[in-house]
């Protein structure tokens, strides 16, 4: 019998090319995450197509939904709160899991919550490990690369960012050129096995810089010039897997290494560090192992989610979408899907590199 105190929240995760449906308790039970993939049908683009992906989201959300309360073995009238990713992500594929979600929650008269696609990242550690504030969170994913100072709920403070491209973005960028599919991180990451990571040397941009931020777009430009400049077999494409999966690891541990002494002047010497890594390329084991080594130099707790948790997924809006609901309580239905929507809205007045504030707001 279900504990009357125990909230079932829903979480529907929609802004980019995953669809997923995750049913979670709020004791932290994850009771079901299903997610519904589109790279079968976005490997012959060669990356994500928004509108490709926000047809299949339309295509595909309901049967996750059905899919997610069978494997629960729930009923749609059990569930307390519907949490959907509100933004910041593709606009179409956003518009779609808002639409369902408000949808859904209007039939059932239960609330309805919006939810900040970073936050879902943000705070998944403390769902899968129960961790509690303040932490230093590593946010990498295809979209973002961004080091926040997770102080609280609702109280963030970014460290760091990147001027330009996303560390999944230039593992992406990298599959394509050498050819061998998509997405290109899990694909970069499984060619590097058998390859030298010392065989080709690799621009690191900003590396040992006093700017805190990440800077990709030059290594990206970098690696396409080196792969003109050589034949491609299957020890070269394995050999320039490793060396600019090497090299971005590198980079991302460096910036790192500047934010945790900055994070412990926020959370003075009597609290310990805790180092959490999420977001998809959080799910490179490679990096996973480099950011633990730089947290054991530092004296820092590291932690990072399940492997299959850091990618996009439903379980994340829904534990972010409760933790929202018990501070903020329920979103109106009036809201807007956002293409942007930083942690972070006031980070581009304190620093000025990222003061980029166009017609649809803040950059995320």
């Amino acid at each position: 019998m279900q504990n009357t105190n125990q909230k079932i929240i829903m979480g529907i995760e929609t802004s980019c090319d995953d669809t997923a449906v995750s049913i979670i308790s709020s004791n932290k039970e994850i009771l079901s995450n299903v997610i519904i993939n589109q790279n079968s049908d976005l490997a012959k683009y060669g990356g994500v197509v928004p509108e490709v992906a926000a047809r299949a989201h339309l295509a595909h959300i309901e049967n996750a939904v059905k899919e997610s309360l069978k494997i629960s073995q729930l009923k749609i009238n059990n569930m307390d709160i519907i949490a959907a990713t509100g933004g910041p992500g593709l606009i179409g594929g956003v518009i779609v899991g808002t639409v369902f979600g408000k949808s859904l929650a209007m039939s059932l008269n239960v609330p309805y919550v919006a939810v900040n696609h970073l936050e879902g990242h943000a705070l998944t550690a403390r769902l899968t490990n129960n961790i509690k504030y303040p932490y230093l969170l590593l946010l990498v994913s295809g979209g973002h690369t961004q080091i926040i100072a997770v102080l609280k709920y609702g109280k963030y403070i970014r460290l760091s960012t990147t001027l330009d491209d996303a560390a999944g973005e230039t593992f992406d960028k990298a599959a394509k050129i050498l050819g061998i599919g998509f997405p290109g991180g899990p694909q970069i990451e499984k060619t590097a096995l058998n390859g030298d990571p010392n065989s080709f040397k690799l621009p690191k941009p900003m590396y040992k810089s006093k700017n805190p931020n990440f800077s990709f777009s030059g290594l990206k430009t970098a690696f396409s010039q080196t792969v003109s400049k050589n034949k491609l077999t299957e020890t070269s494409i394995q050999n320039l897997s490793a060396s600019i999966q090497k090299t971005i690891s590198e980079c991302l541990v460096d910036r790192t290494r500047i934010s945790l002494k900055s994070f412990k002047e926020i959370i003075g010497p009597d609290l310990q560090t805790q180092l959490v890594v999420a977001g998809g390329v959080a799910s490179n084991t490679f990096i996973r192992q480099a950011l633990e080594k730089l947290a054991i130099e530092n004296d820092a707790v590291f932690i990072a989610p399940p492997i299959n948790l850091c990618t996009d997924n439903g379980a994340m809006i829904a534990w972010a979408g409760y933790e929202k609901y018990n501070f903020e309580g329920e979103t109106d239905l009036n809201f807007k899907p956002r293409p942007r929507w930083p942690l972070d809205p006031d980070a581009h007045i304190s620093n000025p590199i990222i003061k980029n504030v166009g017609k649809k707001g803040v950059k995320a």
